[in-house]
């Protein structure tokens, strides 16, 4: 995809992040914002984790 002539890229690992954040907000809608953001965080850390390890 591009923008304004920059190149775009989403990475799979992005997507798929952004897949649990999603199913953890509605299976845990009465989530406080506290937790959404430490269970966001923890979900980076094991993708980062998993693209070191799988790179």
């Amino acid at each position: 995809m591009k923008f304004k002539g920059k190149k775009i890229t989403i990475s799979k690992n992005w997507l798929l992040w952004l897949l649990f954040v999603i199913l953890w907000n509605f299976g845990y809608p009465k989530a406080s914002p506290l937790e959404d953001v430490v269970v966001a965080v923890l979900l980076s850390f094991i993708f980062i984790f998993l693209k070191k390890k799988f790179n």
